[in-house]
């Protein structure tokens, strides 16, 4: 793996009951200092728990899919090409409305919270190259 080309079969998946995470931008894979990147799939009908970043503002950015995100007290819907900001500390939580998957990449800010993510219990490690059921 270079520290500049990431391929998504080089890094492990994250495989939760509401659908999967790939983290290929973190200080671990490219000693990045000030962001970690990762993909996000949202399987349809599913979504996570509101929850926060109490250190880590975070950008996603819609690739595929429709949903609802709450944003602190703030609900909307969310399409391809919408971006959303999440300040550090506010909590959050995004829905699958639609009947394909949620593609969403998500930035943070410093990074950090993909650890949390990582060691979750109810995540499930998949090593870099196998597939998700």
């Amino acid at each position: 793996m270079s520290d500049h080309h990431i391929e998504p079969d080089e890094v492990e998946t994250l495989e939760f009951d509401w659908g999967t995470l790939k983290w290929p931008c973190t200080p671990d894979e490219t000693d990045s200092e000030a962001f970690s990147m990762g993909v996000v799939q949202l399987n349809p009908g599913k979504g996570h728990e509101r929850h926060d970043h109490p250190d880590s503002e975070e950008i996603l950015y819609v690739v595929s899919g429709e949903g609802i995100q709450t944003v602190g007290d703030e609900e909307f819907a969310i399409t391809p090409d919408d971006t959303v900001y999440i300040p550090a500390g506010v909590e959050h939580s995004t829905e699958n409305t639609g009947w394909e998957q949620l593609r969403l990449v998500a930035v943070y800010g410093p990074p950090g919270p993909e650890d949390v993510l990582r060691d979750a219990p109810d995540s499930t490690i998949l090593p870099p190259g196998d597939l998700p059921e």
